[in-house]
């Protein structure tokens, strides 16, 4: 029992030393921790002291500049005010140096206008005295004489007016025809197209006459159908490898030529198989109608044209007028009308379009008893055409007033692509007989060798004989021979004659 209470004293007393060992041991280190965290935090103290010392010396410096800039900028902006304030000084100074003078100018300006004034009342003192005097030596009034004087440099200004008025209205008219000619010819040159005469018969090439046979068929059957359904006579005679398709209307012509190709192309010739191409074939014939009038509008540059418009330029080129083509002779209109506006100043694409449709009153799809012109003109009127447009066409022959400038110039341009030499069968041949008067008149004169009508029948050229006719008589001739073509003859225009007399010196060198 002893024991056992000196062993728990002893661990008692051992735990206790222990104890205060340890406590000991770890006050020691705690001191030493804590004197280690004091130095360090010295440390980071002079450290983070010498940083805000640092910073803040990096503030002063740039405090210090930005301070130095402002102060430049100041001095800067002091010296701008300072330049300022001088030139507006000076300016002042110049103002009020600018204000005695013409202070100066005003005060003589005003002692010059008493002065005016002043002898404005002496003459008019002596006005009145001068018109009292003429009145008593010419017994008239001041007011009966103004009017006297103002009558009669009336009448001497109407006279000189008129004068001046006839002689600037025939400079006018001499003028007007030479430029007018100058851009008909210059129009006509500019212009070449190509003349295609036209007839009522088309020619369909076969290969024998057993071909004929089947075009008859039995009875006469199939040409009878062809030629109801067609509306074109069908002449089939000795002609050798050939059948004559007659009629005035170009398309039906088309449709039973190509018909008749189809038909012995395919070697079926039967009524139903007759009226199954026929009708084919008139489709066909229809869309290239519309083809060609598109492509007419696009190489002419024509915009924005109605369909149906479109459909009859391209029947155009089925028809035709005293021979002439029809679609070729408005493809010429419309190029020559476009020209001559432009000569003139006037709007080009208006004119070529008036003078591509002036024509479209012939190929309408009825046939009414209206002139082709006024018919043309509602046409256009219904495919809201403009005003201008409408009005070329229904005048182009002067059955409707002209109302503005673009229809004279389809007026002419229509004349000259009718007029042109060869263009028109009734022009061509009396053309040719107008040639052949002209020459025979010329040659009725005594002494003259040969004629030579040139230039399309605009000039006759004479050639009289040396021996036989003199200077003076060519003369003579050549102007007898105006008269007498004035007088027996119509052309348009005028014919230039031309007389040549020439005297050859001929000798042998032997």
């Amino acid at each position: 029992m002893i024991t056992v209470i000196a062993s728990l004293i002893s661990l008692i007393i051992g735990f206790t030393v222990t104890f205060f060992i340890i406590k000991k041991f770890i006050e020691k280190k705690s001191e030493k921790i804590i004197s280690e965290a004091r130095g360090k935090a010295d440390m980071d103290k002079k450290e983070k002291m010498l940083q805000a010392k640092e910073h803040f010396l990096q503030l002063k410096t740039d405090h210090d500049r930005q301070v130095q800039e402002r102060n430049k900028e100041i001095l800067i902006a002091e010296n701008r005010i300072k330049q300022k304030e001088s030139v507006i000084s000076q300016k002042f100074e110049e103002i009020q140096r600018k204000q005695k003078e013409h202070q100066t100018i005003r005060d003589n300006l005003t002692s010059q206008l008493e002065i005016v004034s002043k002898k404005q009342a002496e003459l008019e003192k002596a006005q009145k005295k001068q018109v009292e005097q003429l009145e008593a030596i010419s017994n008239l009034s001041a007011n009966e004489a103004k009017q006297e004087l103002i009558s009669t440099l009336t009448e001497e200004a109407k006279t000189e007016a008129l004068s001046r008025i006839k002689d600037i209205i025939e400079e006018a008219k001499m003028t007007a025809n030479a430029e007018a000619r100058k851009i008909v010819i210059e129009t006509m040159q500019r212009t070449a197209t190509e003349h295609a005469v036209e007839n009522s018969v088309s020619v369909f090439n076969i290969e024998n006459d057993e071909v004929k046979g089947r075009i008859i068929g039995r009875e006469g059957r199939n040409i009878r159908t062809l030629e109801a359904l067609t509306g074109v006579e069908i002449i089939i005679d000795d002609s050798p490898d050939a059948i004559l398709l007659s009629s005035f209307d170009p398309v039906r012509r088309e449709i039973a030529r190509l018909s008749l190709h189809k038909l012995v192309t395919d070697g079926r010739i039967h009524p139903a198989r007759i009226e199954e191409i026929v009708a084919k074939t008139k489709k066909q014939i229809e869309q290239e109608i519309i083809e060609i009038g598109k492509r007419t509008a696009i190489d002419l540059g024509i915009h924005n044209l109605h369909h149906e418009l479109i459909r009859m330029v391209g029947k155009m080129k089925y028809r035709s007028s005293y021979g002439q083509n029809l679609l070729q002779h408005s493809i010429e209109v419309a190029n020559l009308c476009a020209t001559m506006a432009a000569e003139l100043g006037l709007n080009p694409k208006i004119a070529k379009r008036a003078g591509l449709l002036h024509d479209i009153g012939k190929v309408p799809d009825n046939e009414p008893e209206s002139p082709h012109a006024i018919l043309g003109q509602k046409l256009a009127e219904r495919y809201k055409e403009i005003p201008e447009i409408c009005n070329a066409i229904g005048s182009h022959h002067d059955e409707i007033e002209m109302d503005n400038l673009i229809s004279p110039i389809v007026q002419v341009c229509d004349s000259i692509s009718g007029a042109r030499p060869g263009a028109r069968r009734e022009v061509v041949e009396s053309y040719i007989k107008r040639l052949n008067k002209l020459e025979e008149i010329a040659l009725s004169y005594p002494g003259v060798v040969k004629t030579y009508a040139i230039q399309a029948g605009r000039e006759l050229r004479v050639i009289v004989g040396a021996e036989e006719v003199t200077d003076a008589q060519a003369g003579q001739i050549s102007y007898d021979l105006s008269k007498k073509i004035q007088d027996e003859m119509t052309y348009p225009g005028q014919i230039k004659i031309t007389v040549i007399r020439e005297t050859r010196a001929i000798s042998y060198a032997k």
